[in-house]
């Protein structure tokens, strides 16, 4: 016959009265199971998604971060 055992878990205070969830697995369940990855994505895969001129504040941004790292502290 199995035994259940009762758990206490102490929660934050502004966690009660509010919906929580609390998971339990074994070990050995976790260790076995398989994740689901994303597909890999290539860089064709984000044409079109920013404008001409996001992308060009996003470089001058990058640019100018660079040069920040060879200036001596």
């Amino acid at each position: 016959m199995k035994k259940n055992i009762d758990i206490s878990v102490a929660i934050p205070d502004d966690y009660v009265g509010k919906q929580i969830h609390v998971l339990i697995y074994k070990d050995e369940e976790v260790k076995n199971a398989t994740t689901v990855s994303t597909p890999k994505k290539k860089p064709s895969d984000f044409f079109g998604t920013m404008t001409r001129e996001e992308g060009e504040k996003m470089k001058e941004y990058v640019t100018k971060s660079r040069q920040e790292w060879e200036r001596n502290i």
